[in-house]
This record gives C-alpha cells, structure tokens and sequence, in this order.
C-alpha cells in the first residue's frame, strides 16, 4: 500500500484552526507528513493534535496580498511544498433580495480568489521545483443545488469546481494533479445553527442515506488519497463525501 504513502511530504492546509481543516492536517501529520497550517487566528498551534511537524501561520485570507509569504515560509520551515490544501471558507446567509455588496466579496474573496491565487503561488514553486504537486481544493454540494439564503457561498462553490477543471487542464503538463474534496452537510460551525434547529436539524438528515451529519475525519480518507500517488492519474475530479446526500 506504498501508494497511498505520504510520509515526509510537506502540506500547506488552510484553515487549520478548527473542523475539516484541523482534521486533515492531523491527518496528514499522523501520516508522516509536514504541514504549515493556515488559519485566522493561532488558536491550532497548542492544539495537541499537532507535532513538531507542525507550524502555523496566522493569516487573513480575504485578503491575497499574502499568498507568496504563506508558500515562502513554508518553502523556508520545510524545504519545499507537495501538497496544498485550499480548505478555508466562510458563508454569509441573507435573502438573495438583501444580500450586501461587503457580504458577497468577503465570501468570494476567501472562498475563491484566495483559492486561485494560493493556488498559483504554489503552482509556481512546484515548477520551481521540477518535482509533481498536488492541490485540493474543498468545495460543497451547494455546487450542485443553489440552497437558499446563501448565494455568494453556493456560486463561490460551484466556481470551485471550473477552477478545479480548468487549472488540470492546464497545469497537468507540470505534472500537478488538481482536484476537488465536495463536502455535504458536516458538523462545524458553518452548520451550527442547522443542526440546534430540531425542523432544520430533521429534514437533512431524512435526505441523508447514512441518517447521520458527516464528521470532520469523514474527509481525511479522501485528503489522504488525492495527496498520495494512489490519484497520480486522478485529475479535474470532484469526489463527493456526503453519505449519500446528493443521491437523493
């Protein structure tokens, strides 16, 4: 199963501070891997999940003007990067009719500029470094349905997956491998409120096949694949991890 090895790897994941992002980078780091993880505050560095393997970088993502640090400290902690992990989002809820100009650029700022840019900037090092990379990118089954009250976050998401396409399209020659974790509906504090709500809480769960709100290390099985040489002819896909959601 040395395929699916990605012992001495180094990973950059963003949103590491909590949920899905927190649970790959354990992941990873529990693997064998090295990880520089991103996230908004630096509340994940004393987190016991975490090793000496580990080192955070505390950065706002709504912003793109500190992308090629984020790669560079890596670059210097690690010697390189393999792995890029675009995992942080935001979402905003309003009635399309009210949605405010800041709500809809917050979102698409963090959930798809910063996705694109990172995303060149590590592009760019891979290259530098003659060597295959991997890029995940983690989008939601809102790509597939518009959902309601939220459509900067649904349009950001589905957005995320041309992106995903077109960059495999063009990124494949320098042998990186670009591809999509959709995520349904988890427990994190994006669904918070969804789940406190019994009605709400309810009517996902009927629409769920596995009857149970996904958990953070639902994800990693998938992380760790599209990360290893066990995807290294997986490329422009969007695996679904869902239960069975989006069958319904």
């Amino acid at each position: 199963m040395d395929i699916f090895d990605i012992k001495d790897k180094v990973a950059i994941v963003t949103g590491t501070n909590s949920g899905v992002g927190q649970a790959i980078a354990k992941a990873y780091l529990n693997a064998g891997a090295k990880v520089l993880g991103v996230s908004i505050d630096d509340g994940c560095a004393s987190n016991s999940n975490f090793n000496k393997n580990f080192v955070e970088y505390p950065a706002d993502l709504i912003k793109q003007d500190g992308v090629d640090d984020i790669v560079q400290k890596c670059v210097d902690r690690f010697g390189r990067v393999d792995i890029l992990v675009n995992n942080a989002g935001t979402i905003r809820r309003d009635d399309a009719i009210n949605f405010c100009e800041k709500d809809w650029d917050d979102v698409l700022n963090i959930n798809l500029k910063t996705v694109f840019f990172l995303s060149q900037a590590v592009a760019k090092q891979f290259i530098k470094q003659k060597k295959p990379g991997k890029i995940i990118n983690v989008s939601s089954v809102l790509s597939f349905q518009g959902g309601t009250r939220v459509a900067s976050y649904s349009a950001s998401k589905a957005a995320i997956q041309g992106l995903t396409k077109g960059l495999a399209n063009e990124w494949a020659v320098h042998n990186i491998n670009i591809n999509a974790i959709v995520l349904g509906y988890f427990e994190t504090a994006n669904t918070a409120s969804f789940r406190s709500d019994p009605n709400t809480n309810k009517s996902i769960l009927d629409r769920i096949p596995q009857s149970r709100w996904g958990i953070p290390d639902d994800t990693v099985g998938t992380a760790i694949f599209l990360a290893s040489h066990a995807s290294d002819y997986v490329n422009g896909s969007a695996i679904v991890v869902d239960g069975g959601w989006s069958t319904r």
